[in-house]
């Protein structure tokens, strides 16, 4: 039984968990527009500001193919079976160098012991509450492209056997775990770069660094990690499901910049996880006016939830 069968009928659920093929094909078609858009942004008007704003969009974008491999990992981002494990593996996961087989497993656990010691995410979350000035150094090597390379490395290791089963696992646990991963990286390089080798004969030799090497190794790391503190950052080691777990409210900025694809609505995730993530806030509106907001773990912004994950801490 999910947690939400506890506060919604098994109409509101069967509702809410309805999918649609044409929404999961907008929604896909939407998140490479934003990319290729970024670019043709940056080639109309070519400078600074508008190389900076194409890596942020890009980077953003990446999560969001990790989003929809998220959706497709439970079954929600087409009905069709084939079309949706297709589209998470191919068109979502493999462009940024994860793999939907190897994440649904790993996330279903994380589904199902949440917040417990068995949970493979909490290596992530109990770090949190942590001091402004370790989050700092975080963002830092985000930003820098430290965490991505970090990544990477730790991929290669383990995807072409280069270390002991150990060093694999110390790799995997490492502060890159918080990155998706592929378990065989000779299938998803050749996507990887031959995105990057598309946008490069699109423009110039060095757009595919630019605008999706770098976008991959830097914002998209950086609000990855964010994304992660907000979802279970400093919140209860328990199996309340209003507790475990927390909801950021996000406007137009955050949604484009930190989190696309009403990925902000985690606990209602959590609650039922097969609710597509577009009919989200119909359900975050389903149990505020059944009375649970008040029980509800529910940040006012990104900011509220990073300082109660210790930003304002010295």
């Amino acid at each position: 039984m999910t947690a939400g069968a506890q506060y919604l009928t098994r109409e509101e659920i069967r509702t809410l968990a309805e999918r649609s093929d044409a929404m999961g094909a907008a929604i896909l078609l939407h998140c490479w527009a934003v990319i290729f858009g970024a670019i043709g942004l940056f080639a109309l008007f070519p400078n600074v500001v508008t190389f900076v704003l194409a890596v942020m969009l890009i980077g953003s974008r990446q999560l969001g193919l990790a989003i929809l491999m998220h959706e497709a990992a439970h079954m929600a981002l087409f009905k069709n079976r084939k079309l949706n494990d297709f589209a998470g593996e191919w068109l979502c996961g493999r462009p940024i160098l994860a793999e939907l087989q190897a994440y649904r497993h790993y996330h279903l656990t994380h589904h199902r012991f949440t917040q417990t010691d068995k949970d493979p995410d909490l290596v992530l979350s109990q770090k949190f509450p942590t001091t402004r000035a370790s989050m700092i150094r975080k963002f830092r090597r985000d930003l820098t492209g430290q965490t991505g390379i970090k990544q990477l490395l730790a991929q290669f290791v383990m995807s072409f056997r280069l270390a002991g089963d150990d060093e694999a696992v110390e790799a995997a646990q490492s502060d890159a775990a918080q990155a998706f991963k592929a378990r065989d990286l000779w299938l998803s390089f050749p996507v990887f770069f031959g995105i990057a080798l598309v946008i490069s004969l699109i423009g110039d030799w060095w757009w595919g660094l630019a605008f999706w090497v770098l976008p991959y190794l830097t914002w998209f790391q950086f609000v990855l990690r964010v994304r992660n503190i907000a979802e279970h950052g400093a919140t209860e080691e328990s199996d309340d499901p209003f507790k475990n777990v927390r909801t950021t409210l996000a406007g137009p900025v955050a949604r484009t910049f930190v989190a696309p694809y009403w990925v902000n609505y985690h606990l209602e995730h959590h609650m039922v996880m097969h609710v597509p993530c577009w009919r989200l806030p119909k359900m975050h509106k389903a149990l505020i006016d059944k009375g649970f907001g008040d029980q509800m773990n529910i940040a006012p912004g990104y900011g509220h939830a990073l300082t109660e994950a210790g930003w304002r801490n010295v």
